[in-house]
């Protein structure tokens, strides 16, 4: 059963895609099997839906939509779909977040990374444990970290670290292994393909797919998962968005989807 990826936002346009063809930060993928249809992070704004029109993508049918975390790169769309629409994610995707400046022991706000967007008109299934989309597409659900990394802090009586608990992936199920979607990768790759095994209980990874945010990762770190996913023989990897042309470098025989891209597995 074929597993087609089309990739309708991505911080750069394909190479000969056409030129009105948006591309901004941020990720949108369609990903679709013979059944069903998933619409996988929105992008920033109403980009995706320009770029669909433009490569004949038809949006009106969709199963689900997936919210890897609330950034509003991955979210900023949610205003343009559809009332009613089925979206899938973690309770907190909603909460305030800023990046933030550490000076002498105090976090100072630099820049406002989410969005005040209105999701009570959509029919939405907030889970910290894992969604059965259909037989083969499931949502990972909240993935334990135990030593989690901060990404700026979340805003609030009391500013806290924001260490993006509400990130999840989506999950396929494929005959070869499992199809892994992420969206930025904050929870760290590792950490993600361990616990996308432990759910489903299928050890082989035949694909990892989406951001892995490696863009100003130390050669250390990305040796250890260089090593990692060679150890895994995961024979696809598709390192976009906030992967870095950095991260890509380290990565074996990695592939560099963007905006108008079309895959089918």
């Amino acid at each position: 059963m074929p597993l087609t990826i089309k990739v309708l936002l991505e911080n750069r346009r394909a190479a000969g895609a056409e030129k009105s063809l948006l591309a901004k930060a941020g990720l949108s993928l369609l990903i679709k099997d013979e059944t069903t249809s998933v619409l996988f992070d929105t992008g920033p704004d109403n980009s995706f839906l320009h770029n669909a029109a433009l490569m004949g993508v038809d949006l009106t049918a969709l199963t689900a939509t997936v919210l890897s975390h609330g950034h509003y790169d991955h979210c900023g769309g949610v205003p343009w779909l559809p009332n009613n629409s089925r979206i899938i994610c973690h309770p907190q995707i909603a909460n305030e977040r800023f990046a933030a400046l550490k000076l002498a022991g105090f976090s100072r706000k630099i820049k406002k990374l989410s969005l005040d967007i209105d999701y009570s008109r959509h029919q939405m299934e907030y889970s910290r444990i894992p969604v059965p989309i259909s037989e083969r597409f499931l949502w990972s659900g909240e993935i334990n970290v135990d030593e989690p990394r901060a990404y700026g802090i979340i805003s609030g009586n009391s500013a806290a670290m924001d260490y993006v608990i509400d990130e999840g992936v989506l999950i396929y199920k494929s005959d070869h292994g499992l199809v892994i979607i992420t969206g930025c990768g904050h929870r760290g790759i590792i950490n993600i393909v361990r616990h996308c095994q432990n759910i489903t209980g299928i050890k082989q990874i035949y694909a990892l797919i989406g951001g892995f945010h490696l863009r100003s990762a130390l050669p250390p770190e990305l040796l250890r998962i260089r090593r990692f996913l060679h150890q895994q023989k995961i024979q696809k990897v598709m390192g976009c968005h906030c992967t870095g042309a950095w991260g890509r470098l380290w990565l074996p025989d990695v592939i560099a989807p963007a905006t108008g891209d079309t895959f089918v597995l």
